[in-house]
């Protein structure tokens, strides 16, 4: 896990765009809280490494899809690499909205990403 610092806005510097390549994800800490910066179809998205449900270790889990709904009999498997399933208990989250895919008032924190000068930079927003 990287250990990093925010500046004073917040803001903290992850990684380079080139170094983390569609599928994969770093883990890094910022003082005692842990996040997780993900890649999927060449966007980036970052977590709070812990989740909503029991403060498992959200970030940790597998990255896979899900049955889509469809027609009456049918399944379909999508949003492959884009279910990340925390690695305590399993609930399932949405990488990009960060909304759990069981139950809707459950959410994993989700933290605004932005790629400048080749830097993938998370803005960490801080609590209210």
């Amino acid at each position: 896990m990287h250990v990093l610092e925010a500046d004073e806005s917040g803001r903290v510097a992850v990684c380079r765009a080139d170094e983390l390549a569609d599928g994969e994800r770093l883990l890094f800490r910022v003082g005692r809280r842990r996040f997780g910066l993900f890649r999927h179809d060449g966007r980036f998205f970052a977590l709070n490494g812990v989740c909503p449900h029991a403060a498992g270790a959200l970030c940790e889990g597998p990255l896979t899809g899900t049955a889509l709904p469809t027609d009456e009999f049918t399944y379909d498997y999508g949003k492959d690499g884009q279910v990340l399933r925390c690695a305590w208990h399993g609930f399932e989250f949405d990488i990009t909205t960060g909304r759990s895919l069981v139950d809707p008032k459950l959410r994993a924190r989700t933290f605004p990403v932005r790629v400048e000068d080749g830097a993938v930079v998370v803005e960490l927003r801080p609590r209210k």
